[in-house]
């Protein structure tokens, strides 16, 4: 007798469309296969902050669970983009909790640092929306210019779930180029920096086969889409033959990747599967997120709310504002 095939696990019904909504560029983005080749770029990219280098290096999360520290990260800018607006909420007031710990000496300049500061929380926001934007227009279809514009301003409504300043949230490429270019004389490396971008640009073989032929691959077409002083100032520059043969090849995979579809039972019709397959190179947090995100129903409110009617809604004074009645 055949076996019946296994059924979808049955996801959570959203509460609402969270902040962007299924008409968002965010959604098409951060959605896309070409995210992880830009998180991998954006997470080596954050260890040119000498003060996040610190915290990471203190913390040895990334060398004590890797697999981990990696997914529940991409997990949460996953969350932010596309996940109903309570889910986004507790996922920012826990993760800022955790960063709240996260604290003490930066040993090149003798100051003080802590993972919520708001200078390297925008570090951190604008090389990660940046990051796969860039990887999206490299490797993928790229945005239209009225979906970019509408991409910055939805990066800076993400912000607001960061500790980050909303003035100083960068709205058009043009500010992203001046934003850079603004804080480039203070980026820079050490031997601890230069652990991290290695370490995570090409992950060893205990972190798995799947991370580590992952890594081969992802790693190359990362390092292609960024500019050579940085490539140069972090160490992990390649030939040129190897950003033109690794461009193609990345386009190909992102191709095959995105078009994998499969009919699933409890859709109202095809959904893309390719992605939560290469999800799996990071982990289960982040398939997760994603699974939820392509099979699931209508939201019970077919609405976008701002992050700041969802922390009053969802957030810890909400729960407490209810606890008291």
């Amino acid at each position: 007798m055949a076996a019946h095939p296994r059924q979808p696990e049955p996801m959570p019904r959203r509460l609402d469309y969270g902040f962007f909504g299924p008409d968002s560029p965010s959604w098409k983005v951060w959605t896309s296969p070409t995210a992880l080749i830009g998180f991998q770029r954006a997470v080596v990219l954050e260890h040119f902050d000498p003060f996040l280098t610190a915290a990471v290096a203190d913390s040895r999360g990334i060398y004590n669970d890797p697999y981990g520290r990696l997914d529940r990260t991409l997990a949460y800018f996953l969350t932010v983009a596309v996940a109903d607006s309570r889910t986004a909420i507790e996922a920012s007031e826990f993760l800022m909790r955790v960063h709240a710990k996260a604290t003490g000496v930066e040993p090149i300049s003798g100051q003080r640092y802590s993972a919520n500061s708001p200078t390297s929380q925008l570090w951190i926001h604008i090389t990660g929306w940046h990051s796969v934007l860039k990887c999206y227009e490299k490797y993928g279809p790229g945005l239209t210019p009225e979906e970019e514009e509408r991409f910055w301003a939805e990066c800076v409504t993400a912000a607001e779930l960061q500790t980050c300043k909303p003035g100083d949230v960068p709205r058009s490429r043009e500010e992203v180029r001046e934003y850079y270019a603004e804080v480039r004389p203070r980026l820079c490396t050490s031997e601890r920096a230069n652990e991290g971008m290695h370490y995570l640009l090409h992950v060893p073989w205990d972190m798995g086969v799947k991370a580590w032929g992952g890594s081969r691959i992802v790693a190359p077409a990362a390092i292609a889409t960024l500019p050579k002083w940085m490539r140069k100032l972090g160490g992990f520059d390649q030939p040129a033959v190897v950003d033109r043969a690794i461009m193609p090849a990345a386009k190909l995979a992102v191709k095959v990747i995105g078009s994998q579809i499969r009919p699933d039972t409890d859709a109202k019709g095809p959904i893309r599967t390719g992605m939560l397959a290469a999800t799996g190179l990071l982990g289960p947090a982040t398939s997760r997120m994603l699974a939820m995100h392509v099979r699931a129903e209508p939201p019970v409110r077919a609405e976008t709310v701002t992050p700041a009617q969802a922390r009053a809604l969802y957030g810890k004074g909400a729960h407490a504002q209810l606890a008291a009645r």
